[in-house]
């Protein structure tokens, strides 16, 4: 349960940054991961309640050791909603944000974003009755949706670090070297991406973890794109072939997303981006990806071994399953 004082302090940045009086009522937290704490709530503004979510900056980033902190792009609180408010200025649907905090405020880094209801589980979405019509739409849809990301204009987003394909390889390559954990197949794949790194690429913004889990649909389709931390500008078939690894496929038969025809996916980014898309570069983001969350898997392991954490853990153990998929890739098979 959250502390009187914090709720009369999220009353008064309501009531300061949206609207009075600000009354706070049904304030639940969803998540405490490393990076972000999330809390529903409603709240009145002007004599109607409104539906919000509040998101604030948590210390977990401080666990990830020194030696690896500046190797991935990672956004602050104010950056990650200036990002979406770019992405919503140009159609994207992404959390509308309605208050980012100072320090006045008295609640650390963070915002309030308008609430939008639907399903995040990517096996409901994938197995149930009434989630029929929103796969057979969703493929197109994250097409779209990703051709309107990658029309952002940089010189709005300033704050995005830019990191090609050879330096996300390199960045790859610190993490293995860090923790001296020696696996062929790992070592095969950094050095398979270091071989195969994509020729003059376009420069855009990209959303950096574009995937299943990530989004809220309904049964219309995509209704919200999720978590935008870890948003930089780089090469825009990243976000193309990052959707289409099989870890984010949850067990889906199909290739984007387990919902999807990378064909409907294709089509549906040329006709809206105006780009044509080289299937082989986006599968060099599809392996790629595969060895990247190989050492994502470690990361986990590793930290859940020291926390005891069973959840971490798991994940750990399943490190050869994207290895696996990554060399069915690179020989030409799903």
């Amino acid at each position: 349960m959250p502390s009187d004082d914090f709720a009369a302090r999220l009353r008064t940045a309501v009531a300061r940054h949206i609207g009075a009086p600000g009354t706070i009522f049904n304030l639940n937290r969803l998540t405490g991961g490393a990076n972000k704490t999330t809390w529903s709530f409603d709240a009145e503004v002007a004599g109607a309640r409104h539906p919000f979510i509040l998101q604030l900056a948590s210390a977990g980033i401080a666990d990830v050791p020194q030696e690896l902190l500046d190797l991935s792009p990672h956004l602050t609180a104010e950056q990650d909603a200036r990002y979406m408010i770019a992405a919503v200025n140009h159609g994207v649907p992404a959390p509308r944000v309605r208050a980012i905090f100072d320090d006045a405020d008295g609640l650390g880094p963070g915002y309030v974003t308008e609430r939008v209801e639907g399903e995040t589980l990517a096996p409901r979405i994938l197995r149930e009755e009434r989630f029929t019509r929103a796969r057979s739409l969703m493929a197109a849809q994250c097409g779209e949706i990703l051709a309107k990301i990658h029309r952002i204009p940089l010189a709005e987003v300033p704050f995005l670090k830019h990191q090609d394909a050879a330096a996300q390889v390199a960045a790859q390559r610190k993490v293995l070297d860090y923790f001296d954990f020696r696996l062929p197949a790992i070592e095969m794949g950094l050095k398979w991406a270091a071989e195969n790194l994509p020729k003059n690429p376009r420069l855009t913004a990209v959303h950096g973890d574009f995937r299943h889990g990530n989004f809220i649909v309904g049964e219309e389709g995509i209704r919200l794109v999720l978590d935008w931390e870890i948003g930089q500008s780089g090469d825009p078939m990243q976000d193309l072939g990052w959707l289409c690894v099989k870890t984010w496929r949850f067990g889906g038969p199909r290739p984007v997303g387990g919902f999807g025809a990378r064909e409907d996916l294709f089509a549906a980014y040329e006709k809206a981006s105006g780009h044509a898309v080289d299937p082989a570069h986006v599968r060099f983001w599809e392996a790629f990806g595969s060895v990247k969350w190989a050492l994502g898997c470690l990361r986990m392991g590793i930290r859940g071994s020291e926390e005891s954490g069973v959840e971490r853990c798991a994940i750990g153990r399943r490190i050869e399953e994207p290895l696996w998929d990554f060399l069915n890739l690179i020989e030409g098979r799903d």
